[in-house]
């Protein structure tokens, strides 16, 4: 294991520890590194700068509404794509394009499906009566835009998770369920989803993981706008950074995401782990 341990802290450890270095002081442009050492002094500029918050505010909105909609979608297309209809071989084999899609790439795409004017998404609206939506111009429509791109990228990754889950469950179980005269609620509501239950806290812990580096698709689609309605943490510490030149507090606000990641993951994990106690 020694060759993966040494990747593992050149790539990882020492980015990390570096970070933490500098984000306690003041940054020497010249030589690109650590300067004069000023302690805590990062730190409290970041947590009395507005924008920081507003940016975590951001991020937090983003959170709260994306990964249990993305959980739910793709628990449930899971389940409906395992029944026994033809063609579902095919449909599963649709889902996998979302995930092989690059990220900018993704969010250039749905700026055009989503432009006010020539995008295909108000022509559908148009049909029925609504709109068009200046989707990349109001600020409640932009961050609906950006969870609308992730949920369309990521809930497949939930649904080959689920799908697989579904698989790996005891088939006499349903067998029993539908002796008894179970239908199709009564089968996801009493017996699938009770089996799930410490899948379906995994795979929030996993898919959370990877939602609060939210940064690819913002930066592609909107931009942190319209204003500062989708400016999440990882863009706004970016812009910090290399636009503002801002390193040794960009520093101190990536550790503190850092640092309140590992705890909220923390949490999750406890979470999870009393789930399949329970379970």
């Amino acid at each position: 294991m020694m060759p993966s341990i040494v990747l593992l802290l050149i790539t990882l450890a020492y980015p990390i520890f570096y970070t933490i270095n500098i984000s306690f002081t003041e940054f020497d442009l010249s030589t690109f590194g650590a300067g004069e050492w000023v302690g805590w002094s990062n730190y409290e500029e970041v947590l009395s700068d507005y924008r920081f918050w507003d940016a975590l505010q951001v991020t937090l909105v983003y959170l709260v509404i994306a990964l249990p909609l993305q959980i739910v979608l793709g628990f449930s297309i899971a389940f409906l794509i395992n029944a026994e209809w033809s063609g579902r071989g095919a449909v599963r084999a649709l889902f996998i394009i979302p995930m092989v899609v690059a990220p900018v790439v993704a969010g250039g795409i749905w700026r055009m499906i989503l432009d006010p004017l020539w995008g295909l998404m108000n022509h559908a609206l148009q049909t029925i009566g609504i709109g068009p939506l200046d989707w990349f111009g109001d600020p409640h429509l932009a961050m609906a835009a950006v969870i609308i791109i992730d949920t369309w990228r990521w809930t497949p990754f939930i649904v080959l998770i689920a799908t697989a889950a579904l698989l790996a469950l005891p088939k006499d179980v349903f067998e029993a369920a539908k002796i008894d005269g179970a239908g199709w609620w009564a089968t996801l509501w009493s017996v699938a989803l009770p089996l799930l239950v410490p899948i379906i806290a995994a795979t929030f812990v996993i898919r959370w993981l990877g939602a609060v580096k939210m940064f690819d698709i913002v930066l592609a689609a909107t931009y942190g706008g319209p204003g500062k309605a989708t400016n999440v943490i990882n863009l706004f510490i970016y812009e910090e950074a290399f636009r503002s030149l801002r390193f040794a507090e960009s520093s101190a606000m990536a550790v503190i995401v850092l640092v309140l990641t590992m705890i909220l993951t923390g949490v999750f994990l406890y979470g999870s782990r009393k789930l399949e106690e329970q379970f």
